[in-house]
């Protein structure tokens, strides 16, 4: 069983032996690398719908910049791309629009071909629409079209945040024929990278070799401070501790719900990290072998500035974590008519590495079976006389 255990373990942390990228983020891996990212905006136009009067105006000043379809038109409002690949771009989104790919406010990621260094690269595009009139309202819609691109489709896809952070711009669209590009879209469209994806990595550097304190807080719901820090980091480490965690994973809410109010409960097991120091001092911490052995990963993939990579080996981790949640799950279950299973338990908690992290989600998801609570109590009880044994 141990040795299976380790295998499953070792394939979890091997993201470069894995398929889970493609082959030209994957041949950068040994080295530093510096990934581009990109952004545009267009003005989307029904051609069914009446133009307004600042809509007007970026068309006769753009028509350079303008593809027209026939029920839509696409013209260029501001594009961080190479001159030569924005056409290309703008052609790729118009066959989108032309097949109705593109829904209201859901964003769609997909890999284009532009001439940009990286040649195909993952594409973010989402449609924002402009309210309609109550005059016209079958008539198509106004609105943006908002492209952001970086890393590879895969790699995107692994960041669920883009179509809030689209949304975000919203309210800064309404202003006529945009007069705060250059003061609120611009500046905000440019940070999209920063912002949504590079989080993960600014934590990991922030720690360092303490994350294996944030995975195990993670883990185990506890809750993180952050303290004489500002609120960028707050909001970092914040995200990361969201993205670690297993909620909204387990099978049963009431597991969530239950550590959560065990856990508000006992305010004095939160993790504080003290950044009026450098590097910062964390107090009262917690982990255990499983999130140590996790270290090395994120260290190595930080390391090389490959932030999707960080986020592969974050999920990897979340999933052999639900693995191993599992299994205890079914070993309780088995322990409760065989006294060999419960010896298979034992084992399997004191392979795995995160047995207090398995048992605490375990009784909180078990709390109101009697005989399930009983098998738990035997084992946080052979946990405790094996790390007693080991002191």
């Amino acid at each position: 069983m141990f040795a299976s255990q380790t295998s499953s373990f070792q394939d979890s942390i091997d993201v470069e032996e894995r398929d889970d990228f493609d082959s030209e983020e994957i041949a950068g891996y040994s080295q530093k690398i510096q990934l581009n990212c990109y952004y545009t905006i267009y003005l989307y136009q029904g051609t069914r719908s009446e133009a307004s009067g600042e809509n007007v105006a970026w068309n006769q000043r753009r028509a350079d910049s303008t593809t027209s379809q026939e029920d839509f038109s696409l013209t260029l409002i501001d594009s961080s791309l190479p001159s030569e690949a924005e056409p290309e771009l703008r052609t790729y989104i118009s066959r989108r629009l032309s097949k109705g790919a593109l829904l209201g406010g859901m964003g769609n990621i997909a890999t284009v071909e532009l001439s940009i260094p990286e040649q195909a690269v993952g594409c973010y595009c989402c449609l924002l629409e402009q309210e309609r009139s109550p005059e016209q309202p079958d008539s198509d819609g106004n609105g943006y079209v908002i492209c952001f691109m970086g890393g590879s489709e895969k790699g995107l896809n692994l960041y669920p945040f883009l179509d809030k952070y689209v949304q975000g711009l919203h309210s800064s669209l309404q202003t006529p024929e945009l007069q705060n590009l250059e003061t609120e879209v611009r500046p905000y469209l440019s940070q999209w990278y920063e912002e949504s994806v590079m989080h993960i990595h600014r934590v990991v550097q922030l720690v360092q070799s303490n994350i294996s304190f944030l995975l195990h807080a993670a883990l185990s719901q506890t809750h993180v401070e952050v303290i004489n820090s500002d609120e960028r980091t707050k909001a970092d480490v914040s995200r990361f501790i969201k993205a670690a965690s297993l909620q909204g994973l387990s099978q049963q809410d009431t597991t969530t719900a239950s550590l959560c109010k065990a856990i508000s409960e006992d305010a004095q097991s939160a993790l504080i990290i003290d950044c009026s120091t450098s590097p910062p001092t964390l107090t009262k911490t917690v982990s255990n072998r499983f999130c140590d052995d996790w270290i090395q990963a994120f260290l190595n993939a930080a390391e090389r500035c490959n932030p999707f990579l960080l986020r592969q080996i974050l999920e990897n981790f979340k999933l052999k974590a639900i693995q191993d949640m599992n299994s205890l799950k079914r070993f309780v279950r088995q322990a409760e008519m065989s006294h060999y299973a419960l010896f298979r338990c034992c084992q399997f908690l004191q392979g795995c590495g995160n047995g207090d992290v398995l048992l605490q989600n375990a009784r909180a998801e078990h709390s109101d079976l009697p005989e399930a609570c009983s098998i738990i109590t035997v084992l946080e009880e052979f946990l405790r006389e094996q790390s007693q044994a080991q002191a």
